[in-house]
């Protein structure tokens, strides 16, 4: 009885749209309207489009480079900040303060740091002889800047779960293996990264998740610019669901795919997760 107000809600909110987009998949109709059986027809569009398979190219490289940059990145930051001695609040309310940033504000103010004329950063490296690289209208470096922002924007949240991960080591193993002449790399190496293997298959999880349903603050970043080189599927979807000639069918049916894209990743990392544990 406790638990049916919040399952009414999501079978409402939540389970209902997605077996009712589930059914759209298999519909057409012009405009939105008069829908009409299609079968298959709308998966067979959408393997036929080049448009498609280019944003599908699109978020793959995404992905990857935003979630080994995740790794790295937040791996090293939860080391950081676990060894502080001083002002750990501080260094971790700083580290965590982008993610409390819309995803709209994130894409509008990195697009304004961006731009290569008036851009901040652009500014900054042709006063040092750098020249202005132009990282929103080169479409090699792109996907680059648009990797950055979301790792600025989500680092925070990543780092703090892989910090909780680390404080649950027991500290002895450490101390046993720097009596023994370990040095710090060999610590963290051997001891450290394999104690903490659940929890980077959680963040492994969570950031590929996040970067397959990327889109706020690219829309705003981009635009899925320059000449579709940001182009990711979740804005391949928006584009036929809400921009005209509107086409629920086809966006359904991506969102079907991705769906199970994202659901056979999970899977699979979770199965070579539990390999890896039981090994």
């Amino acid at each position: 009885m406790f638990l049916a107000p919040n399952l009414i809600a999501v079978a409402i909110f939540s389970l209902w749209p997605m077996v009712n987009g589930l059914r759209e998949s298999f519909t057409t109709s012009i405009q939105g309207h008069a829908t009409t059986y299609a079968g298959l027809s709308n998966y067979h569009q959408l393997v036929s489009s080049s448009a498609f398979w280019a944003a599908v190219r699109n978020t793959s490289e995404f992905v990857v480079g935003y979630v080994a940059a995740t790794l790295i990145v937040t791996t090293a930051l939860a080391v950081m900040l676990n060894a502080q001695t001083w002002a750990k609040g501080l260094l971790r309310a700083a580290i965590y303060v982008p993610v409390l940033v819309s995803p709209v504000v994130v894409g509008i103010l990195w697009n304004w740091l961006l731009q290569p004329d008036s851009g901040v950063i652009d500014g900054l490296l042709a006063k040092v002889g750098l020249g202005q690289p132009g990282w929103l209208v080169s479409p090699h470096l792109a996907m680059f800047a648009v990797v950055f922002v979301e790792l600025w924007a989500t680092a925070g949240f990543y780092t703090l779960i892989i910090l909780g991960g680390i404080q649950g080591v027991d500290n002895s193993m450490f101390e046993a293996a720097r009596v023994d002449g370990a040095n710090e790399w060999q610590v963290t190496r051997r001891i450290l990264i394999p104690s903490i293997r659940p929890t980077l298959l959680v963040i492994v999880i969570l950031s590929t998740i996040t970067g397959f349903q990327a889109f706020e603050f690219l829309y705003t970043l981009t635009g899925g610019g320059p000449v579709g080189a940001t182009t990711l599927i979740v804005q391949y979807i928006y584009d036929h669901a809400f921009v005209p000639p509107l086409n629920f069918g086809m966006a359904t049916a991506a969102s079907a795919l991705l769906f199970l894209v994202l659901l056979a990743l999970t899977l699979i990392n979770l199965a070579i997760g539990r390999r890896r544990g039981a090994a």
